[in-house]
């Protein structure tokens, strides 16, 4: 809906208002007729009509106050009635899309853009934006209410990328889909640990993306990582909603077609040249998806391939998950080591897979007590109510000393 209004208004602020004046008017106009059979398309069709009559209003009082005009490049494309010009947006081919290359504009920061997006069109809540960059909430609001700042006094407009701009804007939108879909795989609060809302829209996105740059390998490898990832949802959690770990997981009901397009994207990307960051994450969750049991995952080459993101990304959190792997290769004590390095390091200070990580580890060596202490250093700063349930029964379960 956002998408919808903001090209016909060319102003974030703007779209965002008439997309609230558009839920005011439903509680009335619902709560009176009913709910309409098509509630999503009365919302959008509410917002585009705040939005141009906002324009109409802004074009009647410049006409009639010639001394407050603004020079005529400043003032809005002339929209239509389906929502305005469309020279460089036939580039695009869906409205969520073409504002998610808009916002991830190069005068701001990377991180402004991708924080922005996420919260303005994807919808993700701040604290899950602030958890996917792991700073506190009040910290990510500031930081979008900069960039928003930003946007107004820089009179950045909102105009859609044109061909040859995409290239330069594509990291930063391969980043927002993949947060996207990691925001609703492991749901940072609330009662169910997957949102489908967020994943599925993260792989719409990933599937008009590569249409878009069907050459570019990262595309590719993203799309493909998401694939993999979607083909075990259903798996993840037992009949009850409980959490089920990989090796508790029933593979046989992968969903293998999925499983199988993203083998095609892999290797495509791979003959093109070295693999990025997005096609050697989408190898390691295709080794583990080819593995017939937890037993027989091929660890040596995951940890090759955790090695070689390592030292293309540097994260902390990629380090956490090379840990894993790795305590798989030459025991829970090596890995234990590389956590604790990580855990002093700082930068996953409030990151509830750390503790969590640490806790099975040290359970693995026989160091219950410090593991069940682990285990609650986890729980503490988890706010999903599947995750609270699975660290608990850890805690429960371990042997008493």
């Amino acid at each position: 809906m956002l998408a919808a209004t903001v090209r016909v208004t060319r102003d974030l602020d703007a779209a965002e208002e008439a997309v609230q004046d558009a839920y005011v008017a439903a509680l009335e106009a619902w709560t009176r007729d009913g709910v309409p059979a098509r509630p999503g398309a009365w919302l959008t069709t509410a917002a585009r009509r705040n939005a141009l009559n906002a324009i109409a209003r802004r074009r009647t009082l410049q006409g009639k106050l010639p001394l407050l005009l603004e020079p005529d490049d400043a003032a809005p494309h002339d929209t239509t009635a389906d929502g305005g010009s469309d020279d460089d947006a036939g580039a695009i081919p869906d409205d969520r899309l073409r504002l998610v290359f808009t916002c991830c504009h190069p005068a701001l920061s990377q991180e402004a853009q991708i924080a922005l997006t996420l919260r303005l069109v994807c919808g993700v809540a701040t604290a899950d934006v602030a958890q996917a960059f792991l700073v506190a909430e009040a910290t990510m609001a500031a930081r979008i209410t900069r960039a928003k700042k930003k946007i107004a006094a820089a009179s950045i407009p909102y105009a859609v990328p044109s061909a040859a701009e995409l290239p330069a804007r594509v990291d930063a939108v391969l980043t927002v889909i993949h947060l996207l879909y990691a925001a609703g795989h492991a749901a940072h609060s609330g009662e169910q640990l997957v949102r489908d809302e967020l994943t599925g829209r993260a792989l719409d996105l990933a599937r008009m993306l590569r249409l878009l740059l069907p050459e570019d390998r990262e595309v590719a490898g993203l799309l493909a990582l998401l694939l993999v990832h979607h083909a075990r949802r259903a798996t993840r959690t037992d009949a009850d909603g409980r959490l089920l770990r990989l090796e508790q997981q029933d593979r046989s009901a992968w969903e293998r077609a999925p499983i199988a397009e993203a083998d095609r994207l892999i290797v495509a990307s791979l003959r093109g040249g070295p693999p990025g960051r997005f096609t050697l994450q989408a190898a390691i969750a295709s080794l583990h998806a080819h593995a017939s049991s937890y037993a027989e995952t091929d660890w040596p080459q995951i940890l090759t391939l955790y090695d070689e993101l390592l030292r293309i990304w540097p994260s902390p959190v990629v380090a956490l998950n090379r840990a894993v792997a790795l305590s798989m290769v030459d025991g829970p004590a090596a890995a234990l080591a590389e956590v604790e390095a990580i855990e002093r390091d700082g930068r996953l200070a409030g990151y509830r897979y750390l503790p969590a990580t640490k806790a099975e580890l040290l359970h693995r060596l026989g160091r219950d007590a410090e593991a069940v202490g682990a285990y609650r250093a986890a729980l503490a700063i988890s706010d999903n109510a599947v995750e609270q349930e699975f660290l608990a029964e850890r805690i429960r379960s371990a042997p008493v000393t």
